[in-house]
Parts: structure tokens; C-alpha cells; sequence
């Protein structure tokens, strides 16, 4: 039988949580764990190990280093620097993130990894092209959580608002994972009735649209203030991502992937719904936005391209 690896880099608060979702919900059978600090991954390592007997699943987890990730099934990037966020601006950590996975794209490149890597590290659009350009794997096989976690926070004030559970809706942010973002409102539904359709019938469908959205977008700093991290949405978010994968369920789910055409740009990251298997991303699912929408996500993506242009500095 062949075993599910799992290789995860980078152990601050997303990372080990990460990790710790990886083993709790019984998604990889091995962990290969990286990071630069030497006591950080010992202490890491050694909680997980403590935490094994009682989980429900067996897990082995193990140190390592870039070259033990060549026989990984996938690879999560996690590295970042949680304390630049103090400015409440993503890109303030583009100095940091993105010298180091330059520092280190190489050596994953050297271990022969041939799987999918699944990008969380900040800007994620993209740190996450700069990681897919460096290890030049199909295409697909590289993506981010992009706008997954936004959607995730959507999902849930749509819940809140409406009554109706998260499973049973249809809602995406789409663009940036940042500021720019936003929720295209004609393509969320609840199992097939779209929200204008309800919402002449029921007032708790007829909501402060901008507001839920405002929400959706703000919702890490509400995390950040209180903890100066974020941790169990975004791990559980990309603990999702990698049971979509090695299950090669073919889910749709928002995430950061290089566009081609799609939605009329080329050349960027950008957060949006993709059908994803056993091959990473093996498809952009395009919305039909309206005029209006089409023009937002626009917006978004020249955002992207500005933010891009620091690259040249760094």
C-alpha cells in the first residue's frame, strides 16, 4: 500500500497548525516537517510525536530538510514572518517571503520533487507564481490558498446571516487574497436558488451586501488582533486542499492559480474557483459575471500586476 507524504515548510503558527491538521484528520500518513529554526522544528516534531498515540489515525512524523521532499505526494509552503503584519498590509511581508523561497525553490527543485505544492505564504498570488516559475512543474501543479479562506469567512457570514448551513451554499470571493478582493453576489446560491431569487421572498435574504462583503475581506485582522496570528482557518483550508488532492477528488474550490485566458487575463495569480484532483488544479471554472463583476475582477488583477512590479526591488 502506498503511503500519503506529506512535506510542510515552514512552522510558525500556520505551518504547525498545518501539520497538526494533517495528522488529526488522518490525511497524510507521513510528515516531513522544514524549518530553519533547528529547536522550533525539534520542539514541533516532538509535540506531534507526543500527541500520536491518541489520535485516531497513525502518523509518522519526522525532521527534515529540502532534500527529504523529493518523494513527497505534496508539499505546503508556509514560511512567513507573522509579526510584519503589524502594518496590516499582506505586501509588507513581499521583502521577506519572497528572498526566502528564492533562497530555497532551488533545493526543493534539486530534491526531484515531481508532486503538487500547495502555496499559503504571503502575498500568496504571488509568492505562489514566483514558487511555480522556480520549480517549473506542469502546469496545475502549483497553486494557493488564495481567496479559499475569504470564501471560507463569506461562507460563514452567509450562514450567520441567512440560517442556512455552509455546505448548502454557493458563494466565492474572488481576485486578491488582500484587499482588492470581492464576492461576485449573482453567482451565490443556495442549493440551486440563487440569492435574488430569494431574497424577494424573505428578507433575510435582502442584506447589506457591501457590508457581509467588507466583512469577508477584514476578517483576518479581526484574528490578528486579539492573537497576532491566524491559524485554524487558514491550516484547515489547506489541510482541505491536500485531502482534495491525494483523494483525487476533482472539488471545485477557490484558489490561487496562474490564468491563461480566463476571465480575459494572463500573466498573474489570481483567486478563483478551479476543479482540483490528483494533478493540482486541472481546471479554472469562469464564472458568468456580469458586466459589473467582470469589470471588479479587473480591477483586482491590475492590483496584482502593481503589487508585482516590487518584484524588480527585491
Amino acid at each position: 500500500m502506498k503511503t500519503r507524504k506529506v512535506g510542510v515548510i515552514g512552522l510558525g503558527h500556520v505551518g504547525a497548525h498545518v501539520a497538526y491538521s494533517l495528522a488529526v484528520q488522518g490525511i497524510a500518513d507521513e510528515l516531513v516537517l522544514v524549518d530553519m529554526k533547528e529547536q522550533k522544528l525539534a520542539s514541533e516534531v516532538q509535540d506531534l510525536r507526543d500527541a500520536a498515540a491518541y489520535l485516531p489515525h497513525r502518523v509518522t512524523v519526522n525532521p527534515g530538510d529540502f532534500a527529504d521532499l523529493g518523494d513527497c505526494d505534496v508539499i505546503v509552503n508556509s514560511v512567513g514572518k507573522i509579526e510584519l503584519l503589524e502594518t496590516h498590509d499582506r505586501l509588507t511581508e513581499m521583502d521577506f517571503t519572497i528572498a526566502a523561497v528564492r533562497g530555497y525553490v532551488d533545493k526543493i527543485k534539486a530534491s526531484g520533487f515531481d508532486g503538487v505544492l500547495i502555496n499559503i505564504t504571503n502575498p500568496c498570488d504571488i509568492v505562489t507564481r514566483e514558487l511555480a516559475m522556480g520549480l517549473g512543474l506542469p502546469k496545475g501543479r502549483v497553486f494557493g490558498t488564495g481567496t479559499g479562506l475569504d470564501t471560507s469567512r463569506l461562507l460563514s457570514a452567509l450562514n450567520r446571516q441567512t440560517g442556512i448551513d455552509h455546505k448548502s451554499i454557493t458563494a466565492y470571493m474572488l481576485g486578491e487574497h488582500g484587499a482588492l478582493q470581492f464576492a461576485p453576489w449573482s453567482c451565490v446560491s443556495f442549493r440551486g436558488m440563487p440569492l435574488d431569487e430569494w431574497a424577494k421572498t424573505d428578507e433575510k435574504f435582502r442584506f447589506d451586501r457591501d457590508a457581509l462583503q467588507k466583512e469577508s475581506i477584514g476578517g483576518g485582522w479581526v484574528t490578528y488582533a486579539g492573537k497576532q496570528c491566524t491559524e485554524y482557518g487558514i491550516c484547515t483550508t489547506a489541510a482541505r486542499m491536500v485531502h482534495i488532492v491525494l483523494h483525487d477528488e476533482k472539488a471545485i474550490m477557490p484558489a490561487s492559480m496562474e490564468l491563461d485566458g480566463e476571465y480575459g487575463e494572463t500573466g498573474l495569480f489570481a483567486g478563483v474557483p478551479c476543479l482540483i484532483g490528483k494533478n493540482g488544479v486541472e481546471q479554472i471554472i469562469e464564472l458568468p459575471l456580469t458586466d459589473e463583476e467582470k469589470a471588479k475582477f479587473r480591477d483586482c488583477c491590475e492590483g496584482i500586476r502593481k503589487n508585482m512590479e516590487h518584484l524588480k526591488d527585491i
